[in-house]
């Protein structure tokens, strides 16, 4: 009878992992999702609205020097150069799309007015000024292929420029200066475009650690809710298979404890895996009642899965019981729950000792048993004290594990309290 249920859920479990492949990623990821991922496609695809945008840019830029040329021909240089400076701010939606084009807008812009005008003084060549500030943006921000070839454009450009204009006065500190100011422009983008990369790398690092971080956290839940329960159930099952025949209704009894562990545990996967499978907070799978976490306050049904074991727990309760935060509350369980998981299947006796104190800056947590009390019983290769010893470096407290002087086995451990979670009653 038990073979069929579970044979049909295997059937059915294929035809679930199949839909689940075939499904669209939008019915997936839920509307809001899917209306974000449309967004950002409609953004990043420009229309014929930005594009027209962006080049009306490039046609006020160009109406600019025509002004310059026609309009205001003796101005002065520097005069000159601010305003082609500013005339690149039309500019900023083609840049973003076209920076080589608006590269070479600028050039030839810079070019023109300086040759147009009549300032002969080296003053005139701060016009290149607007083309200098976009090589260095597409130094920045853009490809290496696209910044090794604005730097040629721009030095084979500006350079003869600064040389053939150059009347009367030093060519070689005016083209020392073009030189260095060139230098400086790339020194400048090359310098943010490391900042750039270097955030990026950070930020990859941080994701990378938060994801290991992330898979600790659940291989140390799935091991010490399933390592407990069939701890127990190793346990039932042996002293059902030796008293079937002689002491029937104690094999329906360990029958009965393995029902009712093997439940609890799949309803604490259940509720794991539906945690894990959840794409958004607002997302389809999120109406699906994941329950409390355990804590302290679940201690009695624990003893009472370990009594079922052959293992009975003298529970001590020292301090004034206060309300823990969750993330403290669920550690000090687990490390009680696997303390005991280790004492049924290693320790090989029949009684063992939990404290829990409640201290006024720290919950200490100790559990001791009288059984061998050896290190290499207790499974040197298992991941329980590893998890434990985890669990407590996580919250900065302090933990214990080896033999006692006395015989058997000594965990324990010290979590210190928030300032909220020790302020008297009267004070919360």
């Amino acid at each position: 009878m038990d073979t069929s249920p579970k044979d049909s859920g295997n059937a059915r479990a294929p035809r679930t992992a199949r839909t689940t492949r075939t499904t669209p990623t939008t019915e997936i990821a839920g509307p809001g999702e899917s209306a974000k991922d449309a967004q950002t496609e409609r953004s990043s695809t420009p229309g014929p609205r930005a594009a027209l945008t962006a080049w009306g840019g490039a046609v006020v830029y160009a109406l600019v020097v025509g002004l310059l040329i026609g309009g205001v021909p003796n101005a002065a240089g520097p005069l000159l150069g601010a305003v082609l400076l500013l005339a690149v701010t039309p500019l900023v939606p083609l840049l973003r799309r076209r920076p080589l084009a608006v590269l070479a807008l600028t050039l030839l812009g810079g070019l023109i007015v300086a040759g147009a005008g009549r300032d002969a003084g080296p003053g005139r060549f701060l016009v290149f000024l607007a083309s200098d500030l976009v090589l260095g943006l597409i130094v920045a921000t853009r490809p290496r292929r696209d910044a090794v070839i604005a730097l040629v454009a721009v030095s084979v450009v500006e350079l003869p420029a600064v040389g053939l204009l150059s009347h009367g006065y030093d060519l070689t500190s005016t083209a020392l200066i073009a030189f260095l100011s060139l230098g400086a422009v790339c020194m400048t983008g090359l310098r943010f475009r490391e900042r750039r990369e270097h955030t990026a790398e950070l930020r990859t690092r941080q994701v990378s650690e938060a994801v290991t971080a992330e898979r600790l956290r659940i291989a140390r839940e799935l091991h010490d809710m399933v390592a407990h329960s069939v701890g127990v159930i190793a346990i039932q099952a042996g002293v059902g298979s030796r008293v079937i025949d002689t002491q029937p209704a104690e094999a329906r009894a360990a029958l009965r404890a393995i029902e009712a562990t093997s439940r609890e545990t799949l309803s604490g996967l259940r509720r794991t895996l539906v945690a894990l499978r959840r794409a958004q907070p607002d997302g389809p799978g999120s109406q699906a009642p994941l329950g409390p976490a355990p804590g302290l306050a679940d201690l009695e049904g624990l003893v009472a899965t370990t009594a079922d074991a052959g293992v009975l727990v003298d529970v001590r309760w020292e301090g004034p019981r206060g309300q823990l935060p969750p993330e403290l509350d669920l550690s000090a369980y687990r490390i009680v729950q696997e303390a005991l998981t280790n004492v049924v299947r290693h320790a090989g006796t029949g009684h063992c000792r939990v404290t829990i104190g409640y201290g006024e800056k720290e919950l200490t947590v100790e559990v001791v048993d009288d059984g061998r009390g050896t290190p290499d019983a207790m499974g040197g290769t298992g991941f329980g004290l590893t998890g434990m010893r985890e669990r407590v470096s996580l919250l900065h407290g302090r933990f214990s594990a080896g033999p006692r002087a006395g015989g058997g086995f000594r965990v324990a451990a010290a979590l210190p309290l928030p300032v909220t979670a020790t302020a008297p009653d009267g004070l919360r």
